[in-house]
């Protein structure tokens, strides 16, 4: 093995990976097995995060570079002139192995740019996690991207060998997409998102009637919106992810902010860049509607189609709806709890289990980790005087951004923090 040109593909092929950020390695439980190597079990997979919260866990490259497409936001493109590299099937199996071994990695996230045609591309990717799995026996976690156009026999061979699938959007509407990659189409790179909800709901029924039907990406799929590259609204944006999750069950749903890599009438200057803020307030609102119970059009409409930056959107929607406060803690059911800023779902399940032993004062909810300093102003509780509704909106957000401190301000300075 050529270790200098290998050294030299890596730094080429790990850099163009860097802007795909729909990485995240957890959902599958593939446990440890005699005479195999590595797990995906909860401490098999360890996540790390960059300041951006791009997932930094696994071997995250390209099989190449190299691209038939010339995509205007894409670093890859046709046009572009950069460095062009790829790797061998067998170099891409040496890399994982030898990296695991050295506990540098917990597996693999492999993408490519289309070389030749879909097919070709996705073949050899699926080759990578075929010797992987067959040949040298890794039992750890392998994401492999789906090339859209690809034939259907080559996805479903790919999820019985990878452990999460992924088909990037991209663009979130069609318009905009065909604006930027006008040789791509919309509805070509949703076909094969709908192709692995149908084989995971059909592998779902026959392992209920077979015992040892093939598993076929435990960990399901995921796709990735770039934000910034056209002038699409985060209502839009948060539509378009509600719509993925309800009617494609995706599991994952990536905002990744665009990078200029290109000046053209069509992007934005190069010179600007999507602030990391609004990423972080799009992934806020993303859990909101899987965790929280909240719709898009309660986060989001017309008279309000961007996330506030300046504070997350539970916050921004509770002070939008101050009349839905004061929630007494001691009776609220679990939904209304759910709404209160500064409870997350860990806390409210708390406060469930034990408001049935005991009225819950302030200490109680101190002593359980809920953020009083925000959740006072919209709750009530036994021995104390409701607080919610004596201010005005408008002074109330002015109050909460000053206490909140230094934890707003991180992020402006690309340093992401939860709501709760």
């Amino acid at each position: 093995m050529d270790f200098e040109r290998i050294k030299e593909k890596l730094a080429i092929l790990a850099d163009a990976a860097k802007y795909d950020v729909s990485c995240a390695s957890s959902g599958a439980n593939r446990k440890g097995k005699k005479g195999a190597l590595g797990n995906t079990a909860s401490f098999g997979i360890c996540h790390s995060f960059t300041e951006d919260g791009r997932c930094i866990s696994l071997l995250k490259i390209l099989l190449t570079n190299h691209c038939i497409y010339d995509c205007v936001y894409c670093v890859s493109r046709r046009t572009n002139d950069i460095a062009r590299a790829a790797f061998t099937v067998q170099e891409v199996v040496d890399l994982t192995i030898n990296f695991y071994r050295r506990n540098y990695i917990e597996g693999l996230f492999l993408s490519s740019g289309v070389f030749k045609d879909a097919d070709t591309t996705m073949e050899r990717l699926v080759r990578v996690a075929k010797k992987l799995r067959t040949e040298e026996r890794f039992n750890g976690y392998i994401h492999l991207k789906t090339i859209p156009g690809a034939s259907e026999h080559l996805i479903r061979e790919a999820g019985l060998y990878a452990d999460r699938l992924s088909i990037n959007l991209e663009i979130p509407t069609k318009e905009g997409l065909k604006l930027l990659a006008p040789e791509k189409n919309h509805d070509q790179m949703v076909a094969p998102m709908r192709f692995v909800k149908n084989e995971l709901a059909i592998q779902s029924v026959e392992k209920m009637k077979y015992k040892h039907t093939p598993t076929f990406a435990p960990a399901g799929q995921s796709t990735q919106m770039i934000v910034g590259a056209t002038d699409e609204t985060d209502q839009k944006i948060i539509d378009v992810a509600s719509y993925m999750y309800g009617k494609l069950q995706m599991k994952r749903v990536y905002y990744s902010g665009y990078v200029p890599v290109l000046e053209d009438s069509r992007l934005p200057s190069i010179h600007t860049q999507v602030p990391v803020v609004r990423e972080n307030r799009l992934y806020q609102a993303d859990w909101l509607m899987r965790y929280y119970g909240f719709a898009p059009n309660e986060l989001l409409d017309p008279a309000h189609p961007f996330l506030d930056l300046e504070i997350d959107p539970k916050l921004a929607w509770a002070l939008r709806h101050q009349d839905f406060f004061p929630i007494d803690v001691n009776t609220a059911p679990r939904e209304w709890l759910l709404r209160i800023p500064g409870v997350g779902v860990r806390g409210v399940e708390r406060i469930l289990a034990t408001r049935v032993f005991q009225k819950l004062t302030y200490y109680h909810l101190k002593q359980m980790g809920i953020t009083l300093s925000r959740a006072k102003y919209f709750i009530t509780c036994s021995g104390a005087m409701p607080i919610a509704g004596t201010m005005e909106g408008v002074k109330l957000r002015q109050l909460l951004l000053s206490k909140g401190g230094s934890k707003y301000k991180g992020l402006f300075t690309g340093q992401l923090s939860l709501f709760d």
